[in-house]
């Protein structure tokens, strides 16, 4: 499956059931365990999987099946890096933030298109949202690494093990490289699967005006 490519409806539901089922798996293993780490990381992860379905059918926003792969896929990565992965594979946490980034830049762009199609006196060019695009990106990255640091005081202050921590300069470079990444993939590729979102999101505006 090509970056271009398009599952189908059938494909795209049978991966993300199997994700659901392996949240719920790591959620049923917390509870057993006692590992509230696991519950919450994993029952959070469960919930956003729905997300696609809640927008197309209470909000009327349609999404084909490449993006709620996609928000499931950057869930799913994400919670089996809290899991143990981020810290015995060393390329999860940069295949993690590439992927967040990625969804984090199509939400960015889906609304400013959204805006950019409801308000006539706005105008998006395509070349400014490919720049728009990275800045959201790095600015949430910023965002996130000045948190992770914030954290790391606390620990340091009350010696408690937080979930989030820095590991150095170099993981904060690479950290933003890969979220750069990310941000490239979507002012690449992503735009033309993103453009019948925003126009769904315009429509609901529209319609909640009315």
């Amino acid at each position: 499956m090509t970056l271009l490519s398009r599952p189908s409806t059938a494909t795209q539901r049978r991966i993300i059931r199997g994700m659901q089922l392996v949240l719920l798996a790591i959620v049923a293993y917390g509870l057993l365990a006692k590992q509230p780490k696991a519950i919450i990381n994993g029952s959070m992860a469960l919930l956003v999987t729905f997300v696609p379905a809640l927008l197309e059918r209470n909000y009327d926003i349609p999404l084909d099946p490449w993006l709620g792969l996609w928000i499931t896929t950057a869930v799913f990565l994400h919670t089996l890096g809290s899991a143990g992965l981020y810290g015995q594979v060393p390329w999860w946490d940069h295949l993690t933030h590439a992927t967040s980034a990625s969804l984090l830049a199509g939400v960015g762009y889906t609304v400013a298109r959204a805006i950019d199609l409801h308000a006539e006196d706005i105008h998006l060019p395509a070349r400014f949202a490919f720049v728009y695009i990275f800045i959201v990106v790095l600015s949430f990255g910023v965002a996130w690494e000045l948190f992770e640091f914030g954290l790391d005081i606390v620990s340091d202050a009350t010696g408690v093990t937080m979930p989030l921590a820095q590991r150095g300069l170099n993981d904060t470079v690479k950290d933003a490289m890969y979220n750069s990444i990310g941000a490239l993939i979507v002012g690449l590729f992503g735009q033309a699967h993103l453009t019948g979102v925003a126009e769904g999101l315009r429509e609901r505006w529209l319609t909640d005006e009315s």
